[in-house]
């Protein structure tokens, strides 16, 4: 199935894609039925989320009120997939598109990972089994070369799925690692005094003192790192082993990204005590009359050098393994 070339805005491009895509309410009654189990019998905790709703429980997974959570980003992730299949309608809508009856397998799978879930109290296990659902029925109302396709898209729901406490796993060794290099950092480059007790970081003067909390390790950071090196990767090259090594870079460039703002604020501490550090620490924060508020412009710093080395290391890999191809939309 080919699309026409002939340029077009925006909507009229989207509208004449829907008209050619089949099978649109064969999937959307399966999908709105799908939908309706996990907003009915989604959740079995009945506790501080008192919904049988599985929705309601990711939405307050996403915007809960513990200052130790990070799983904000839970949020856009939907609009972020809805965004790539958009970016990849050419190359779906170039297959051929028929009820696949073989993708019914994953939709058993999924039912059978949701039961599992609601049985064990479990709704992580249910947000698994939602997305897999839903991957499973594009494969049934639109085939096998569509599930193949539109893998990466749907792979992105991974991070639609609330850690928690689970993240902890993650967060402390993080915390540890940046304590550790950032007294090493001070110590033997910067000539700055510091001790490291646990994942606290105090000044033998008592001038001052700072505790890696999990919000501080870096795992905000580590998520938004990995998510663009995932984006990068799938929409760049067609190696898994490229993909992959992409993928892992997001892990030192956190780290590298986290130890230069603990540095800037043990620095700011150094010369002008607790309070200039403290004033690092929350971000710089400054009055922006655009917006009637407060900017913590220091909060992005940790994305910096993360960003700039993974593009540029991206653009490296680019230029030396796919001199002539280009993924286009």
């Amino acid at each position: 199935m080919q699309l026409d070339e002939t340029p077009r805005s925006f909507w009229q491009d989207t509208a004449d894609c829907w008209r050619r895509l089949p099978n649109k309410t064969f999937f959307f009654v399966l999908l709105a039925a799908w939908l309706a189990l996990f907003q009915f019998l989604g959740n079995s905790i009945l506790g501080y989320i008192h919904s049988p709703s599985l929705f309601s429980w990711m939405y307050e997974a996403y915007n809960g009120t513990n200052p130790a959570a990070d799983d904000g980003h839970g949020d856009f992730i939907p609009f972020l997939v809805v965004v790539l299949f958009w970016w990849k309608r050419r190359e779906l809508l170039d297959q051929h598109l028929n009820v696949w009856w073989p993708g019914l397998l994953v939709l058993v799978l999924a039912v059978g990972l949701h039961i599992l879930g609601y049985v064990l109290q479990q709704p992580r296990l249910s947000v698994v089994a939602l997305f897999t659902g839903i991957y499973g029925l594009t494969g049934l109302a639109w085939g096998r070369e569509w599930l193949k396709k539109s893998l990466f898209p749907f792979f992105l729901f991974a991070f639609s799925i609330p850690l928690g406490s689970l993240a902890d796993a993650v967060t402390f060794p993080l915390r540890l690692l940046v304590t550790r290099l950032v007294e090493i950092v001070s110590h033997w480059i910067l000539g700055i005094d510091v001790m490291r007790i646990g994942t606290q970081l105090i000044d033998p003067t008592d001038t001052y003192q700072y505790d890696v909390a999990p919000a501080c390790s870096g795992i905000r950071s580590l998520v938004a790192i990995f998510l663009l090196a995932t984006i990068y990767g799938f929409l760049t090259f067609h190696s898994s082993w490229q993909r992959l090594f992409l993928m892992a870079l997001a892990f030192p460039f956190a780290v590298l990204g986290n130890l230069v703002r603990m540095l800037v604020i043990i620095i700011a501490a150094a010369l002008g005590g607790q309070s200039w550090g403290n004033y690092v620490h929350e971000g710089c924060p400054i009055h922006l009359p655009l917006i009637g508020g407060e900017v913590a412009i220091a909060n992005l710093l940790p994305y910096v050098p993360a960003i700039i080395g993974l593009l540029w290391i991206g653009r490296w890999m680019e230029k030396r393994w796919l001199p002539d191809k280009r993924v286009q939309p």
